[in-house]
């Protein structure tokens, strides 16, 4: 069974709120999500507060719909970057940017952009769904940098639940993207204020049709995309890397192959 992930669900001062988000959340059967802050750059005295503690929230989770687990939840960073100059609070080694499990930047230039995509050390690269492209997606730092590195890109589709206007943004949007990427390392998170902005999985699987993406593209784009991106910001944590295992299962001819007295220890 498909794990499935939003990790775009927005920090609120209201805790009830906030609350109700993740366990809607929960309810519709997303096993992770992630809280995020959001940092403007071009406003005054913006500064990166600490990450949201779940322990804060709940005193215990909420269970996930047909899993019998308790949900997962992460921070998020979300920098608004309108010039090279906040770039060096992703460089900086003391820098509360580190805390927070996944980091994203939401460039408003085309040469930001390419920053985004090329150099800097961020999990996720956020496309616009409010207005107009400020300009258009080219293939070599997306195809060859971004992507290459393992950086995903991310639509959100709460804005097109609540306005038409805003709809055919995110759909014309989400095609000049798919023209070049052809759907690889594509995320789609809801980016929900209130727990009725938040849609199920499958239902977000069909809306990636919508916006370009294969059937097998627009699952993974609320799944396995999504768990790229979480062990993306875990080695950028640790700064050294990570090693996800699956134990391989033996076939009929390689347990044949295997001595008796091995094959005893195995099955005590």
């Amino acid at each position: 069974m498909a794990v499935f992930v939003d990790l775009n669900l927005r920090k609120s001062s209201d805790t009830k709120a906030l609350k109700g988000l993740v366990e809607n959340a929960a309810h519709l059967g997303y096993s992770t999500v992630a809280i995020y802050h959001v940092v403007d750059f071009k406003k005054k005295k913006q500064e990166i507060d600490k990450p949201i503690v779940p322990s804060e929230l709940f005193s215990s989770l909420p269970i996930v719909q047909g899993k019998s687990k308790p949900i997962k939840i992460l921070s998020r960073l979300t920098l608004i970057i309108s010039e090279p100059s906040p770039c060096n609070v992703l460089r900086a080694t003391s820098s509360r940017a580190k805390l927070y499990d996944i980091v994203a930047v939401f460039p408003k230039t085309e040469k930001l952009f390419h920053v985004a995509c090329t150099s800097l050390d961020v999990d996720l690269v956020c496309i616009t769904v409010t207005e107009k492209l400020p300009f258009y997606f080219r293939r070599p730092p997306i195809n060859v940098m971004a992507i290459e590195r393992g950086i995903g890109f991310e639509l959100t589709y709460s804005s097109a639940i609540k306005d038409s206007t805003m709809r055919r943004y995110t759909i014309s949007n989400a095609l000049s993207l798919m023209q070049i990427c052809k759907g690889k390392n594509v995320i789609v998170y809801s980016g929900a204020e209130r727990p009725l902005e938040i849609r199920g999985p499958y239902d977000i699987a069909n809306l990636g049709l919508l916006f370009g993406l294969s059937e097998s593209d627009a699952k993974a784009a609320v799944s396995t995309n999504c768990r790229a991106i979480l062990l993306h910001g875990e080695t950028r944590k640790t700064a050294f890397g990570i090693i996800y295992t699956t134990k391989k299962p033996r076939t009929t001819e390689e347990d044949d192959n295997v001595p008796a007295c091995k094959k005893a220890k195995c099955e005590d």
